[in-house]
């Protein structure tokens, strides 16, 4: 709780949360708004600075709106042409933007002791909005609870279910967020470096939104409690993804790719070698497709994209292009959208000719290092 917040009015904004759940999918905008982009990315600025796009199909820059602080990922509401981008922790912005008119509506700031960990969730009536955080002071994550109609006022706070929750999307019918809590402990005067490598455990956690309690939590084996949980995709169906980065021994080649539906057992993919190795024991993105038949990660560490069959866990293909990181659903077809550091708008088509059945083809470059996101409007 912070402030002088009550539980009761905190609940209330859950209860809010909840109300049209059944009604408005989570997994994609419900509104369509002449002149609006198709995607939004953060990036940095050929001067240094950091920025937030409006990318269209093509991979043409629709509009570009400065930001105070590195930006990351994007949270695109529901029923009406209006985004948040998020700052990449430690970060302390969110800003509000109007998607059809190309413009900054509003910022906001977490509370006095909290950081922002780059993502967000609203709920499925576009009411609520959600920011997993940090409390660097307690060694443990929340999830804020945001008024949307009221400005985005704070309503308060509930547990993430573990520590340094990364990224939290809401579940298909919107009664669920689905929480990656990476373990990592950090503190922002301390930079990236994570204080609890003794004790690091991170998990896969569902919260309640009607009440904020945490109803399922997964952990990968001991072996593996290193592998801290950050990047996630949904599907319509209650499966979902999530991307880990290996925080142990580097000579070790633990799975970047976990699926998992509540109720069943955890799935652990990765590629066979080298292909693996080559990941270089980091994910930064993961995305279903459009029909959800397959899922696909991306490494900028190892510079490369692999693809994957969604139930059979099939390694399909790996694609190399240096620094690629931003991964979403090609909305037009069955692959996907990616980023790079290079400036690079990227789409991954089918082609038989090709190794594994894909490849990748240039939509745009822009003079700019695009971060580590790209997400559907």
């Amino acid at each position: 709780m912070t402030g002088t917040i009550t539980r009761r009015t905190m609940l209330r904004g859950l209860g809010l949360a909840a109300g049209a759940a059944a009604v408005l999918r989570p997994d994609h905008a419900l509104w369509a708004a002449p002149g609006a982009p198709d995607f939004l990315a953060a990036a940095k600025q050929a001067d240094g600075s950091h920025a937030l796009h409006g990318l269209m199909r093509s991979g043409e820059i629709r509009f570009t709106i400065p930001l105070g602080q590195r930006g990351h990922g994007g949270v695109v509401h529901p029923a009406r042409p209006e985004a948040v981008a998020v700052a990449r922790r430690p970060g302390r912005e969110a800003v509000v933007v109007d998607c059809a008119a190309g413009r900054e509506r509003l910022r906001f700031t977490p509370p006095e002791g909290r950081v922002f960990y780059g993502h967000g969730a609203f709920s499925a009536d576009g009411r609520t909005f959600f920011t997993p955080e940090n409390d660097y002071e307690g060694a443990r994550g929340r999830v804020g609870i945001w008024d949307v109609d009221a400005g985005y006022t704070r309503l308060g706070e509930v547990s993430s279910g573990g520590v340094g929750p990364h990224e939290i999307r809401l579940e298909a019918g919107g009664a669920t967020l689905l929480v990656a809590n990476g373990g990592n402990a950090t503190h922002p005067d301390m930079g990236r470096e994570v204080l609890n490598p003794g004790t690091m455990q991170p998990n896969l956690t569902r919260i309640r939104v009607a009440d904020g309690a945490v109803i399922d939590a997964v952990e990968n084996e001991p072996a593996l409690r290193m592998n801290s949980i950050r990047h996630l995709a949904t599907r319509p169906d209650g499966l979902g993804a999530a991307v880990m980065q290996w925080q142990g021994d580097g000579h070790e080649r633990p799975p970047l790719m976990m699926l998992h539906r509540m109720g069943e057992p955890v799935r652990l993919l990765a590629a066979p070698e080298p292909a693996h190795a080559a990941m270089r024991n980091y994910a930064g993105s993961v995305a279903f497709n459009r029909s959800g038949d397959l899922v696909a990660m991306t490494s900028p560490v190892g510079g490369r994209l692999q693809v994957f069959e969604t139930d059979t866990g099939r390694f399909r293909a790996a694609l190399v292009a240096a620094d690629i990181c931003g991964l979403a659903a090609d909305p037009d077809g069955e692959g996907f959208i990616a980023t790079d550091g290079r400036g690079r708008v990227l789409a991954v088509v089918a082609d038989p000719a090709a190794e594994g059945g894909f490849r990748l083809k240039l939509r745009a470059t822009h003079p700019v290092a695009w971060d580590n996101h790209i997400v559907v409007l």
